[in-house]
């Protein structure tokens, strides 16, 4: 059963109306409903069109929150191979928010790196909703520098709301966790690519995504905070979050005129949970493309180029 968003109620409507007529047939009420089963398809994919051609930057951050969009566990089956999970900070323990390990992309080995949300109650409680803690930052540490040692580029995936907040996190050092990661993935002297494949949010995102290459799928999002953080902290009131989401820029459309972004992932038309084979294949070629423009350099090249394109940022701006 599709999980509609609250902009596409009226689209519900239609393909519902579609799918009962055909419950109908197969019960076998003598009815012929192909006509007029098929006139609804087209009308709901005309309004799907129409919703997505022109989504605000709010609907965009609903649509790469569904909870039916691919995440990072979906990828890393789809797309590498002999995948082997690497454990652990070495220090306290292992958090699942993060994945990671070794694994082939193609005839390429790669260390990969993720965040996974869950895709149910018990995984997102075991997931803790993609919210990593400090091991999850130090587990991934210890894997870009096990991948810098072995000469394995590294690949990241985003999707987060962001680094958890708990009392327990900031206890165990979060804001030097987050911030040692981000001076890992500068000082690295492999090629590192990161995809936004949801949800980039705050410094949780950085800390995987200071990236020689940037991709965002079309309709994920990457900021600073949260547009009902950003609501909650400049108005006083969470219920300005599509005001604050105009405000922030976070749309990948905005991150490519900022410069912050490399390149847009087309995805499937109404968003990648409608076609998560179709969205997973195009993230794996785009990932393959990026590689492939950094082969050949040499660490101290790829180090610089990497500390440039972060000191550039800010260069650019919008109009308000």
């Amino acid at each position: 059963m599709t999980n509609y968003l609250d902009f596409e109620k009226p689209l519900a409507e239609i393909e519902g109306k579609a799918a009962e007529l055909r419950a109908m047939a197969l019960a076998g009420e003598g009815v012929d409903v192909d006509a007029e089963a098929g006139a609804l398809d087209k009308k709901a994919a005309q309004m799907l069109r129409d919703l997505y051609k022109d989504l605000t930057p709010w609907r965009k951050c609903q649509v790469a929150r569904h909870p039916e969009r691919p995440h990072c566990k979906d990828y890393i089956s789809a797309l590498f191979t002999e995948y082997t999970p690497l454990a652990g900070d070495r220090n306290f323990a292992d958090d699942h928010a993060v994945m990671g390990g070794l694994a082939r992309l193609g005839d390429r080995a790669v260390m990969v790196i993720g965040h996974e949300k869950g895709n149910d109650t018990k995984s997102r409680i075991e997931r803790n909703f993609g919210m990593a803690r400090p091991e999850g930052y130090r587990k991934a540490i210890r894997l870009m520098e096990m991948a810098s040692k072995f000469g394995l580029p590294v690949v990241t995936l985003v999707d987060t709301p962001g680094a958890y907040p708990g009392k327990g996190a900031e206890e165990r050092g979060q804001s030097e966790a987050i911030a040692r990661s981000t001076e890992a993935c500068l000082s690295i002297g492999v090629p590192l690519v990161s995809v936004i494949i949801g949800e980039g949010g705050s410094g949780g995102a950085v800390a995987f995504a200071t990236a020689n290459r940037i991709a965002l799928l079309e309709h994920s999002v990457y900021s600073v905070i949260s547009p009902e953080g950003c609501a909650s902290i400049l108005w006083k009131d969470a219920e300005k979050m599509r005001e604050a989401a105009e405000a922030l820029r976070l749309t990948a459309q905005d991150l490519i005129k900022l410069g912050v972004a490399d390149r847009i992932i087309d995805e499937p038309m109404g968003g990648a949970h409608r076609a998560p084979s179709d969205a997973i294949a195009s993230v794996g070629l785009t990932i393959t493309s990026m590689l492939a423009e950094l082969d050949g350099k040499s660490p101290e090249a790829l180090i610089r180029a990497r500390r440039e394109k972060y000191l550039n940022i800010g260069a650019k701006g919008l109009a308000a």
